[in-house]
């Protein structure tokens, strides 16, 4: 049996980076496996106009290889799109205009092979089996794991037709036509969808909530000493902290990375108070307020939700018909791994311990997490602009050598304390 250096599991933007980057080095042979036909980024949210929250740049390649034939200005050439992108003068691609981008690098690269699920995965004492529904199996010396993430549906919510903001799209004619739509959650996404359907809310006449346990309408920090956060330095400080403290830090640093854009927080407001010329507006915006029970009345087809007021320690309720939720995406431990279990390093907390170059085996080289270590690599993590940094470190870790230059220093600024004492300053009068 033929003998992969690594099999990579998963065919995400992040894993697609890896593709890329591999997609020229004649001496690297792997392989990607993906459950599904064919790439496609979120096509739930999918809204006309809105943009990724991160400049070009952080496409699949261009931060490990400017060079790099799969950037994604070389695509914009390639399409005929590099002056009107260029006229337009914004740094932040289409959602749409990303997606279709990397459909087109998912298209040129060799090493995909859709409609290839994995069922399990084991170990033969000297390499890694990986066996798909197809019936075929994949030997390889390492392992990339880049299955993504799932739609996290707090505990509260376990029955009627609620809806994921990830599947928005297809579900939104059917909420349109109800009476009352109830939106949960505090991020970009809560925030795009809340105006796309505050946008037509005459037409359908529903009354449309907006509920955050969030104290406000968080923008996402974007300041550039704050953007430093995404950098070698911070994951190697971050990585190394104590993990109540990592956790602690995980809650606490939430609208570094899962805020709204500043811009969108504007156009909302700028929406409900033209909106308000007319009359009031039919809405109810909520902060600070959690989601702590659902009862579904399948009679009256209706939700009654048990809210409660953190600051003010008051519960309520509230009726709806409608219920999306916007309450992002958790890391997924699949069960194909079972077998392999005991090679594979587990924190406290049954996630995985994840080492400051992604692996997570008992070797330190062996198997690699792609957007699984959020709780390690705290806001580095999910951040688009990081992945080509993370695959050339995977990269190193599965070869042993430094293909695309690893930047360690970028930051101006120091994270924690200096190992010996700050000399005395001089002050002069």
């Amino acid at each position: 049996m033929h003998t992969y250096d690594f099999v990579a599991i998963g065919a995400g933007p992040f894993n697609l980076g890896l593709a890329a980057l591999t997609e020229d080095l004649p001496d690297i042979d792997g392989i990607f496996l993906e459950a599904r036909s064919a790439f496609d980024w979120h096509p739930g949210l999918m809204l006309d106009g809105v943009t990724i929250q991160v400049p070009f740049m952080a496409d699949l390649v261009t931060m490990a290889d400017p060079t790099s034939r799969f950037s994604f200005l070389n695509y914009l050439k390639q399409v005929g799109r590099l002056y009107p992108f260029y006229i337009r003068e914004s740094f932040y691609p289409l959602r749409a205009e990303y997606n279709e981008y990397c459909k087109w690098v998912a298209t040129s690269v060799s090493t995909i092979r859709w409609d290839t699920r994995v069922d399990t995965v084991t170990h033969d004492g000297e390499a890694y089996l990986v066996h798909a529904a197809t019936g075929e199996t994949f030997r390889a010396r390492k392992l990339v794991l880049g299955i993504g993430t799932a739609p996290r549906v707090p505990a509260a919510v376990d029955q009627g037709p609620y809806v994921h903001s990830a599947d928005y799209l297809p579900n939104k004619a059917e909420l349109q036509q109800l009476d009352s739509i109830t939106i949960v959650g505090s991020g970009q996404s809560a925030a795009e969808i809340y105006l796309d359907l505050l946008s037509e809310i005459e037409t359908y006449g529903y009354h449309l909530s907006w509920i955050t346990r969030s104290p406000r309408y968080f923008p996402m920090e974007y300041t550039k000493l704050t953007l430093e956060m995404t950098s070698p330095e911070y994951i190697r400080y971050h990585q190394a902290l104590p993990i109540q403290t990592r956790d602690r830090l995980g809650r606490e640093q939430r609208n570094l990375y899962k805020g709204i854009s500043g811009d969108l927080v504007d156009t909302i407001y700028d929406t409900l108070y033209a909106k308000s010329l007319t009359g009031p507006v039919n809405t109810t915006l909520l902060t600070g307020t959690a989601l702590t029970g659902v009862i579904w009345d399948e009679a009256e087809q209706r939700y009654t939700l048990a809210l409660h007021h953190e600051e003010q320690d008051r519960s309520f309720t509230a009726s709806t018909r409608g219920l999306l939720l916007a309450t992002g995406y958790a890391p997924r431990l699949p069960s194909f791994l079972d077998p392999v279990r005991d090679r594979i390093n587990w924190d406290a907390r049954g996630r995985f311990d994840v080492t400051v170059g992604y692996s997570v085996d008992r070797n330190g080289d062996e198997i690699f997490v792609q957007n699984a270590a959020e709780h390690t690599h705290s806001v580095t993590d999910p951040d688009l602009g990081m992945g080509a940094y993370r695959n050339s470190v995977i990269l190193k870790g599965i070869t042993g050598r430094e293909i695309y230059q690893i930047e360690e220093s970028i930051a101006f600024q120091q994270f924690g304390a200096p190992t010996a004492d700050l000399p005395r300053q001089l002050v002069t009068s």
